[in-house]
């Protein structure tokens, strides 16, 4: 039986969205895409569908649904994570994907090995980055499931079960041309069917953009007892998030396969800062649209007296299911199954890629694993990996997350702040080597572990800050080691030609 907000209109309108997804994917699945096109593409993929791509990616349900919520608890304070794409965009522009373009790439931890001359580097950091995919790509098939089981009274497990099923059919079936495209269409999905909400939203609000005003005046911009700006490392204050988001988003931006495998796909360098840029703009666009909902919600419900009625992440599905017409909310639920389908997708795919070429065929020690081979071991991954996000989502819907969006970031600062600390050793300097990347990578590892699960309460640090300690420790600690393992070993580091950005000096007339 479904939910009063929820009628058989609705349940149509979002079968008939996943049908098409299925539909969509599979045009693209039509071709047999094997060995390079199946993990960078055939070169056939516009780039504006690659930004969307990445804006899509990016764009997972735990922003959908947790960026309003913690506008509606709280303030905007986390708004100001999104402007840190202003720290990213220019950096990675600047100095990574030059790097990146010109030594053509396969993937992300390519690079390691092409910079340090190491293979056991290269497989660190897959094994790193499939960790935290695995994990992210859990709590995204978990969120939204969870708000749908909740409106729908369809069992969660199902929902989870539908949700990773779609991704693991068009992720195994054609390749990162079959997810680029797939992603372009659900990116437009979310667009517009986040900004309809809105504008209906507005409409019922008594006093509409006006009303959102004058909350804006009481505190729920910024609060009272909320900082703009200190050095500390453990309030949460506009500063810190600002410039902690930035970091962490240039970590995806620089270390995490699932957005570096966009990149490759194109070593043009107008295109990837087209790339950058339009994804920053839509980015950035969509989140505002997102904290006017959680503050509007909060208006909204404010004047009916029953703000106090809803957890944060599940507010915003609530509104979708009972305040919206009919048909609507089908509409809009599946914007929230795009966002989800997208990011999954891409994990999929990206982790399945990382796994076959950083991890099994450099253990192949030299031989030579055929295209066909490698697609078929991609295949088999992803069907594999997708089954156990799946398992793992089905666990944690036992489980109790306040804030999926702030539990992911702080996630995102402990992995792949290691890794983009490591990254940002290669791409700085000449003389960081594969002992002091080891170096780094490891004594990293063990100062965020304490941070997180070793130091007492209270002296913890912000999630804000785990990707500026992250990277600093790995970079600083991973130069230092590399300087003093030459001074002992009295040779070069080796490394491949404009691995580092300091070689592109050369290329200036």
């Amino acid at each position: 039986m479904l939910g009063e907000g929820f009628t058989w209109v609705d349940l149509c309108v979002l079968v008939v969205y996943l049908v098409f997804v299925l539909f969509f994917g599979s045009i693209f699945a039509k071709k047999d895409m094997i060995g390079k096109e199946f993990f960078k593409g055939d070169g056939t993929i516009p780039w504006y569908v690659t930004s969307v791509s990445i804006f899509a990616t990016l764009l997972s349900p735990i922003s959908f649904l947790s960026l309003p919520g913690n506008s509606f608890g709280g303030s905007w304070i986390l708004w100001f994570a999104q402007l840190g794409m202003i720290i990213a965009i220019p950096i990675a522009i600047a100095f990574f994907l030059p790097v990146f373009a010109k030594l053509d790439i396969d993937t992300a931890y390519d690079y390691l090995e092409k910079r340090f001359g190491s293979k056991g580097l290269r497989i660190l950091g897959a094994i790193a980055f499939i960790v935290y995919q695995v994990g992210r790509m859990s709590i995204i098939i978990y969120l939204p499931s969870m708000v749908l089981a909740d409106l729908t009274n369809i069992n969660v497990n199902l929902l989870v079960i539908v949700m990773g099923g779609i991704a693991i059919f068009y992720s195994y079936s054609g390749g990162i041309k079959a997810v680029l495209w797939s992603d372009f269409l659900q990116g437009i999905v979310v667009l517009v069917g986040v900004s309809f909400s809105l504008i209906i939203l507005l409409n019922n609000i008594d006093g509409g953009i006006g009303a959102i005003g004058d909350a804006f005046q009481s505190g729920k911009f910024i609060a009272p007892d909320e900082e703009w700006f200190s050095f500390s490392l453990v309030k949460d204050t506009v500063f810190l998030v600002f410039v902690g988001a930035g970091f962490n988003t240039l970590t995806q931006y620089v270390s995490s396969q699932d957005i570096v495998q966009r990149f490759t796909t194109t070593t043009n360098t107008k295109s990837l800062t087209k790339m950058l840029f339009t994804n920053g703009l839509l980015s950035m666009f969509i989140a505002t649209v997102l904290f006017l909902i959680g503050t509007g919600l909060f208006v909204f419900y404010g004047q009916n007296n029953v703000a106090d009625m809803f957890a944060q992440d599940q507010v915003y599905g609530h509104f979708i299911a009972y305040e919206l017409p009919v048909g609507i909310t089908g509409v809009i639920l599946a914007a929230i199954f795009a966002a989800s389908q997208s990011t999954l997708s891409t994990g999929l795919n990206s982790v399945s890629t990382s796994a076959t070429l950083d991890i099994i065929s450099v253990l192949d020690k030299g031989k030579k694993i055929d295209d066909k081979k490698q697609t078929a071991i991609a295949r088999y991954i992803t069907v594999f990996v997708g089954i156990f996000a799946i398992v793992v989502a089905i666990i944690m819907t036992k489980t109790n997350i306040v804030s999926a969006y702030e539990w992911f970031n702080g996630f995102v600062g402990l992995v792949l702040g290691v890794l983009g600390g490591t990254f940002a050793l290669g791409i700085f300097t000449k003389k960081g080597n594969a002992f002091g990347a080891y170096a780094g990578f490891i004594i990293a590892a063990i100062v965020m572990i304490t941070i997180e699960y070793i130091l007492p309460e209270e002296y913890s640090v912000s999630i804000w800050a785990h990707s500026l300690i992250s990277i600093f420790v790995a970079f600083a600690s991973g130069y230092i080691c590399s300087i003093i393992y030459s001074m002992n070993k009295k040779k070069e580091s080796h490394r491949v030609q404009y691995s580092s950005i300091l070689d592109f000096k050369k290329l200036k007339p």
